[in-house]
């Protein structure tokens, strides 16, 4: 009976030490996992903080090589000003340089490079009410002297709802989708225009002296009304 109460007992404090045994190694691994966690989190703020002097670092660059381009274009020296905008534009993906493609589909445009400028224009992200709709507008402005009418009407569109109701860009990119209706005998789409304009933006018409009636009436004359 002792013999079997101590076999018991054995049995017992065996089984008390595996388990003591076993707890110890799940707190042994349990640290390695809290020391590979800590690394896991170091290593992260490295790197975050690494991003952030790169992007600090990268954004700063950008300013600079903007800034020169823009002093070029003060001094009047338009092809040093493209070359150092194009030059921003690619190398930097970030405000600076979706400006730089900005600026630099302004001057394609005004040197008759049209199908540059539309590209760069491409990479712009338009956002605001006034240079995001302007820049659908000079987009549009660049199929229409590449004869992709089609494309120019959605850059018009894009530009008046970007516009919101604008007073002053709203109704002027009307005027260029109307005038590119016409273009395409399109005659009552360009009436029905033309007829929101007078509608909608009277003031707009006194101010720049538009003669919307007379545009209107030869937009409803040929579509035979």
């Amino acid at each position: 009976m002792a013999k079997k109460q101590n076999q018991g007992a054995r049995t017992t404090l065996e089984e008390v030490n595996e388990s003591l045994t076993s707890a110890a190694q799940r707190i042994e691994d349990n640290k390695k996992y809290v020391t590979w966690a800590l690394i896991g989190i170091a290593l992260i703020a490295l790197l975050a903080g690494g991003y952030i002097y790169l992007h600090k670092k990268n954004i700063a660059d950008a300013r600079e090589a903007i800034g020169k381009a823009d002093i070029a274009l003060l001094q009047q020296n338009q092809d040093e000003a493209l070359k150092a905008y194009e030059k921003v534009a690619d190398e930097f993906g970030n405000k600076a340089g979706e400006r730089a493609h900005l600026n630099a589909a302004i001057l394609l445009y005004q040197k008759g490079e049209y199908e540059k400028a539309a590209k760069h224009i491409e990479e712009f992200s338009p956002d605001g009410n006034l240079i995001g709709p302007a820049s659908q507008s000079l987009l549009g402005d660049c199929y229409v002297n590449l004869k992709k009418l089609d494309k120019a009407l959605a850059c018009y569109d894009k530009a008046i709802s970007l516009a919101n109701g604008n007073e002053v860009y709203a109704p002027a990119f009307m005027i260029k989708k109307a005038t590119v209706l016409h273009e395409q005998k399109k005659f009552a789409d360009e009436a029905a225009i033309y007829q929101t304009i007078k509608d909608q933006y009277p003031i707009y018409c006194q101010q720049n002296g538009f003669s919307v009636d007379k545009y209107l009436e030869r937009a409803n004359a040929l579509a035979g009304k």
